[in-house]
């Protein structure tokens, strides 16, 4: 066997080994929300998908999440079993805090109108947080960003951009309003606390990043 027929056996085994090598992180794929069949893609920004999930108010539902993030975050939990659910989601909740950004990303499944879609928002954040005057401010934005359009219809689609810096910036349909600070944490803690408005997204989170 010559130097270069060997040479390219090996570079051939390399490649082979390292495709079927396992990753420490799971890849972020498109999910699509069983309860909605809305679909979510891999990455948003930069940032992989965790998990998606459906928002219910009794029997409606209301809308789909999907919650986006860094890959440290997601290293952070790839390695704990998916059976230590609460151990993964605490874990996931401390990493947050020190994430470039996590982005959760509502689509509308049913309609509803803007002052409604606000306030039901600020109130889930709320009590996750002492600074009224930021959940009034978040309140503002979502309402003024859905009342463009009358309503949060089927099809729409609300982005809360979340980070320590500026707090939760609001996007409706593609169009920055604006940004509400302070409230990164609590956002992020409506949607993966012990009391989070979409059990599902936890329980994807868990199923998706974990091992």
């Amino acid at each position: 066997m010559t130097s270069r027929s060997l040479v390219f056996k090996v570079a051939a085994f390399l490649a082979v080994a390292l495709s079927i090598a396992p990753s420490s992180v799971h890849a972020a794929a498109a999910l699509i929300d069983s309860a909605t069949k809305i679909q979510f893609d891999d990455t948003l920004g930069g940032l992989s998908l965790f998990g998606v999930g459906v928002r219910k108010k009794g029997p409606i539902k209301v809308y789909s999440v999907g919650m986006y993030s860094d890959d440290e975050t997601k290293a952070s939990i790839s390695s704990i079993p998916k059976s230590n659910k609460d151990g993964a989601l605490s874990t996931l909740r401390t990493s947050l805090k020190s994430a470039t950004a996590t982005t959760f990303l509502l689509k509308m499944n049913f309609k509803v109108g803007a002052e409604k879609m606000a306030a039901a928002i600020a109130e889930s954040v709320a009590p996750r947080t002492s600074d009224k005057a930021a959940v009034e401010a978040l309140k503002k934005l979502i309402l003024d960003g859905v009342a463009t359009k009358g309503a949060a219809t089927p099809g729409t689609v609300l982005r809360f951009d979340c980070s320590s810096e500026t707090g939760v910036k609001v996007s409706v349909d593609g169009k920055e309003i604006g940004a509400a600070p302070g409230l990164c944490e609590a956002f992020c803690d409506v949607y993966l606390d012990d009391k989070a408005v979409s059990p599902a997204l936890r329980n994807s989170c868990v199923e998706n990043c974990c091992t």
